[in-house]
This record gives C-alpha cells, sequence and structure tokens, in this order.
C-alpha cells in the first residue's frame, strides 16, 4: 500500500511539474493573468468547457490560443456571426461519386467541431439554434447529423468567448447551454506594471515560439487522477448545503430570497467538486481543502445563480449571492 502510494505521488509530482511548465510556457504571451489560466488549467483538468467573459483587446484568444500550442492537441477556431449555421459548426454530407463503378453516395464531410480543443469565438452573437448545435458535443462528447452518431475525440474542450458590452446584435445564452460551461471566467483588465509590459513585448520585434509540454494522453491521465482525489463527507455536506442554499423557494437566507430569481442545481455541486478537485491537483495536492471550494465556488455558481430585476438594478450579482453564502456558511476543517 506504502509502495502504491509513493508511485501514485511521484506520477502526480511529475505531472503537476509539467502543468508548471504548461503555465510557464503560457506566460511566455500572456502577460499577468495568472488566475485566469488557473482556472482555465482547472477546466481542462476536470474535463469540462469554459466561457469567458471580458471587454475586447485583453487577449482573449491569443490566451487560448496559446493554451492549445503548449498542449499537443488539435485546436479549431470557430468565429461565431449572425449568419453561421449548424451545419458550419457539425459539418454537413455532401455528395460523391464512385469513380471506379459511377455509383453517387452521401458522405459526411466533419466540420470544426471536430477537433481537441474548440474556440468559441464570441458565441453569443449567433443565433440560439446554433448555439443548441453545441449542447450534444458538450455534455455527451458526441454530434448526430441524419440519424448518425459520431463520436468526438478525446480530450475534448470548448472554450467560450464573449465581449459583455456589445448588446447590439447579440444573443444571450440561454440558461440549459450556460449550465453546460464547468466555469464562467470574467476576465478583468491587466495591472499598470503588466500593462506596462504587454505594450513593451507586443510592439517590437520580440516573437516567442511555444513548446508543446503536455500531450493528450498525459490530459486524460490527469483527468483521471482529478477524480481520484479524496473529498471528506464534512466537505461534501458543506457543498449540497452552500448549493441548496442558493434555491429562493427553499433557503433559509433572506438576502438570497430578496435577490435571487433562480438557484443553482445539482450540476453546479457536481462541478464545484470536480473543480475542487482539479485545484487541489494543480497545485500538487492528493486532498480537497475548504479553500480549493471557496476559490472554486465563484466560477461555478456566476452562471448557475439568477438574480432578479430589482437585483439587477441595484448592482447585485451573482458574485454577491456567493460571497453572502460563503460568509455565512463555514465548512468544517478537513
Amino acid at each position: 500500500m506504502n509502495k502504491s502510494l509513493s508511485n501514485l505521488e511521484l506520477e502526480v509530482n511529475d505531472l503537476t511539474e509539467k502543468l508548471n511548465d504548461l503555465k510557464a510556457e503560457i506566460s511566455k504571451v500572456i502577460v499577468g493573468q495568472t488566475d485566469t489560466i488557473d482556472q482555465l488549467l482547472i477546466t481542462f483538468l476536470a474535463g469540462g468547457h469554459a466561457l469567458l467573459e471580458g471587454v475586447p483587446g485583453l487577449a482573449k484568444t491569443l490566451m487560448i490560443r496559446t493554451l492549445s500550442q503548449a498542449i499537443s492537441l488539435k485546436f479549431n477556431r470557430i468565429q461565431f456571426t449572425p449568419d453561421l449555421m449548424p451545419s458550419d459548426i457539425i459539418g454537413t454530407e455532401i455528395l460523391e461519386e464512385d469513380h471506379t463503378t459511377g455509383k453517387k453516395f452521401f458522405e459526411f464531410n466533419k466540420g470544426p467541431i471536430f477537433a481537441n480543443i474548440i474556440l468559441a469565438d464570441e458565441i453569443n452573437r449567433t443565433p440560439p439554434k446554433t448555439q443548441a448545435a453545441l449542447l450534444e458535443a458538450m455534455q455527451e462528447f458526441e454530434v448526430t447529423y441524419s440519424g448518425k452518431t459520431y463520436s468526438l475525440d478525446r480530450p475534448f474542450f470548448i472554450l467560450a468567448t464573449q465581449n459583455p458590452i456589445e448588446q447590439s446584435g447579440t444573443f444571450p445564452l440561454p440558461e440549459a447551454q450556460q449550465d453546460r460551461f464547468l466555469f464562467y471566467i470574467k476576465i478583468g483588465y491587466p495591472t499598470e506594471s503588466e500593462e506596462n509590459k504587454i505594450l513593451t513585448d507586443t510592439t517590437g520585434t520580440k516573437g516567442e515560439k511555444i513548446k508543446p509540454v503536455l500531450g493528450g494522453a498525459e490530459i486524460l491521465r490527469l483527468q483521471q487522477l482529478v477524480r481520484e482525489v479524496p473529498i471528506s463527507d464534512e466537505l461534501i455536506s458543506f457543498v449540497n448545503t452552500l448549493i441548496r442554499a442558493t434555491r429562493p423557494e427553499s433557503t433559509t437566507h433572506e438576502y438570497v430570497k430578496e435577490w435571487v430569481s433562480w438557484g443553482a442545481g445539482p450540476r453546479a455541486g457536481q462541478a464545484l467538486i470536480l473543480t475542487a478537485k482539479a485545484r487541489a491537483l494543480l497545485h500538487g495536492r492528493l486532498a480537497v481543502t475548504p479553500e480549493d471550494l471557496k476559490h472554486c465556488a465563484y466560477p461555478v455558481l456566476r452562471h448557475r445563480v439568477i438574480v432578479n430585476f430589482k437585483a439587477e438594478a441595484e448592482g447585485i450579482y451573482a458574485d454577491d449571492v456567493t460571497s453572502e453564502l460563503l460568509s455565512s456558511i463555514t465548512p468544517v476543517k478537513s
């Protein structure tokens, strides 16, 4: 048993060392944004998808492209526009001819969704019908066309971006689709020193080459290890209490009853436990701590707790609700 544990610890140390190398490669191009990069890696380790929101010019697309370069996986970028159709994402059947027999037949021509890392750029600029084309892929890791099901290669990640300031010509994601994203990541402005470095590094002739440091098999192994990270019964109970407290019809918290329209469902609890496990592994630990859960609660609940119109008018958002609940619900030390 001790030998097995020792081997596991050695494997975890080796893989977390590679994760540190991965962050180092990304930092060659991306200045700052350490929290955002950590949250992206947590999403990867937990085997989920992420929605990134930030004003234009904060390197959302560059960050995702750099991440894909540092991991030896196939990458496709889909630019979402108002006229984008589901077949532009999934693919379509085309009429082919067998030159030997002269017979004609339909062959499925795979769309850009058939890759390991998908950048869904400005996802809220396309209509709901096209947005919905991602649902099966995100949840089942497969797509269906003309009654036939096609499996997607694993690992498979969708990283979607949206700009918060462009309201005209945009289509907000339905709650059901938002719930498919493990994390809702908000990207802020860089600090003064970070912005100064960005201006220096990006206006000259200097160019950094990104070196791949992780492969698909290692990502899949990390995802397996994440699920093996233990979490105490007390912390699972804390997660259950926290998620149930977000529901205004059953909570005892007056703050939630006053400001929340819809609370989080069971998928939020699953997401919180998985991402907390991933964060523990990212930091080289084989146990979940209360700090892991608190750190992951904001990007997990940000799109799953829907505040009412009164709250929006008062400038109260989901993060405020999460902060209030975390301050009043104390996890037992594990």
